[in-house]
């Protein structure tokens, strides 16, 4: 009799326990949190401007950009409707691609736009040298490619980068429209930790 006792109660202290301490309770899968909790939060935010040069490279044996989807209306509409390419671009110090590379530009991009050329643009801007090295801000958004400047938003960011938001001004340096190679400078203006 003591042994069915002791197993009762047990049996309801652990249905207690799943009661209040259940991991599928909302409280343990989120909570709020101060910014002690997370040390770099409690650091002055910063304001940084980051200018560099990115080269879209199409044509060759080397390309760093490639198509990976496209549907028939590609090849005939004008703005190329429907292309879709991966990017690895190199990021570098200046306008010559033989010039320093400091980063990666990682993502992909795709015609989004019927009636003039406007690009949906989803990558990472990876940093390679200096104080940014290992860190990366990511950026998604419309790249109205015959625009002077286009603005695009920083969503966030990682390691250096974490929290971080802006934006980054795209202007065409040079483009050679026989092969479709472009080299496109950048000024991105961040805030973060």
């Amino acid at each position: 009799m003591e042994i069915a006792k002791t197993m009762s109660a047990s049996l309801a202290a652990l249905v207690l326990f799943m009661l209040f301490f259940n991991p599928t309770n909302s409280e343990a899968f989120s909570r709020e949190i101060t910014r002690n909790e997370i040390g770099h939060l409690n650091k002055k935010q910063k304001l940084s401007h980051l200018h560099f040069y990115f080269h879209d490279t199409v044509s060759g044996h080397n390309p760093t950009a490639v198509q990976i989807a496209g549907y028939q209306i590609s090849q005939s509409s004008p703005t190329k409707f429907g292309y879709l390419a991966i990017l690895d671009d190199p990021l570098t110090i200046g306008p010559d691609p033989r010039s320093k590379i400091v980063g990666r530009a990682q993502g992909m991009y795709a015609s989004a736009d019927m009636n003039q050329l406007g690009l949906m643009m989803t990558m990472n801007f990876f940093f390679t040298e200096g104080k940014f090295n290992g860190s990366t801000l990511s950026v998604l958004g419309r790249n109205a490619v015959f625009s002077a400047v286009r603005e695009m938003p920083i969503l966030g960011g990682a390691g250096v980068f974490r929290f971080a938001r802006g934006y980054a001004e795209a202007r065409t340096h040079e483009v050679n429209w026989s092969t479709g190679d472009a080299v496109v400078e950048y000024n991105v203006y961040v805030f973060h930790y």
